[in-house]
């Protein structure tokens, strides 16, 4: 009997959180399969050693900032002694999380088995780098179609790549037939550029020459070209042309709604309800659907600004909750009982001492957008404010209790 499909309807997948894309070069090399292509002897190996020594360094290739990481170099067109050559060539240290091979099995004969072995002994693998793909490629029958068994190759890869949310570059070859669309002279079928995530085609005009282009397209990444020169003294690709750096735009409400999470440190509620929370905050009304559209969107940049979510969704009401990273849930009403308690304001011989966060609140955001905080705005600040000391009367500037 067939298996079920296994669907989901647009209206949930809309508010689904998903796993940001995770990026080894970012903005150039993401989770996912990846092919460099380029004429025999143009120099691929010499750019594919260095993007992995980057990588394992955590040191940036070009302008692009690398995520640090282990890293496994499949050399299966060289030996351990020029590859120890090389690395004399290019570096004075290298990292102990860069490993070799120049033997391994081929794809559907023992190579898938392999890399699951090796990512078992170092889970913190992030790249994998195969040189050559034509090294690792099965035997198939003459009437075999060509296309199924490119695809199947490059599939085969891409599986382990997208399971285990790393990048693999295979290292591939051009034909010898110019075309106008350069992923047309990938060697082989189009399915090997077909089953890709992105493509890397180095090509030079004379081969005589030092100078040539790196073009780049992909599923994930932006299309550009690189223009480079491969210095013959220090055996690098280097930069021709800066990098215009891409600028992340993310939108007022995501900065406004940052700001609003670490005021307040949790909020629990509906889409509706954070809209009607971020109106009183700043003024502004918002749509809801808008609102928790951008929060999936933009899920990478809440992260980054330590902010977790959480779908807390039922049949009745679709609650989430946002929660700041500092926050550790203790409120007015549930803190321990022997914790000193704030005085009043109502003392006569003292006032409530300055709460640099409350005051803030109260003087600064809040305040100038001429909006009253509530009491929940205020109970994430208990914690810090619970240590302020009691101060004389003429202490200045008091805070303000809230009734």
């Amino acid at each position: 009997m067939p298996k079920k499909l296994e669907t989901m309807d647009a209206e949930t997948l809309m508010i689904t959180p998903m796993e940001p894309l995770k990026f080894i070069v970012r903005g150039l090399i993401p989770q996912g399969l990846h092919i460099l292509a380029g004429a025999p002897k143009i120099g691929k190996s010499w750019l594919a050693l260095w993007v992995c020594l980057q990588v394992a360094k955590g040191e940036r290739v070009w302008s692009f900032e690398t995520r640090k990481c282990e890293v496994l170099y499949l050399c299966l067109e060289d030996s351990f002694a020029r590859i120890q050559s090389r690395l004399f060539e290019i570096t004075d240290e290298a990292p102990p999380g860069l490993h070799f091979a120049i033997m391994s099995d081929a794809i559907g004969n023992g190579l898938e088995l392999q890399i699951e072995d090796f990512l078992k002994e170092h889970p913190g693998t992030g790249l994998i780098v195969i040189d050559t793909l034509q090294k690792i490629r099965k035997t198939v029958s003459s009437n075999v179609n060509p296309y199924a068994a490119d695809y199947d190759d490059i599939n085969a890869l891409k599986q382990i790549a997208d399971k285990n949310r790393l990048a693999i570059l295979l290292v591939h070859h051009l034909r010898k037939t110019s075309d106008n669309d350069p992923l047309n002279m990938i060697s082989g079928t189009t399915g090997i550029a077909g089953g890709a995530d992105s493509s890397f085609i180095l090509q030079k005009e004379k081969r005589t020459e030092h100078t040539a282009t790196l073009i780049c397209t992909g599923r994930d990444i932006e299309s550009r070209e690189l223009f480079l020169a491969f210095n013959r003294e220090t055996f690098l690709w280097e930069l021709l042309q800066p990098i215009e750096a891409e600028e992340q735009k993310i939108p007022d409400e995501m900065i406004l709604l940052s700001d609003f999470i670490k005021s307040v440190s949790v909020f629990t509620g509906t889409a509706t309800e954070l809209a009607e929370r971020l109106k009183s905050f700043s003024g502004t009304e918002y749509s809801p659907a808008v609102l928790k559209k951008k929060i999936i969107k933009h899920m990478d940049y809440l992260q980054k600004n330590k902010i977790a979510y959480s779908d807390n969704r039922s049949f009745e009401r679709r609650e989430f909750t946002l929660r700041y990273d500092g926050y550790d849930g203790m409120t007015a009403e549930n803190a321990p009982a022997n914790l000193p308690s704030l005085p009043s304001a109502e003392e006569r011989s003292h006032r409530v001492g300055p709460c640099s966060p409350l005051c803030e609140l109260l003087q600064g955001r809040v305040a100038g957008l001429l909006v009253e905080p509530t009491k929940t705005d205020c109970e994430g600040f208990v914690r810090s404010c619970r240590e302020s000391t009691l101060q004389p009367k003429d202490a200045e500037p008091p805070c303000i209790p809230h009734g």
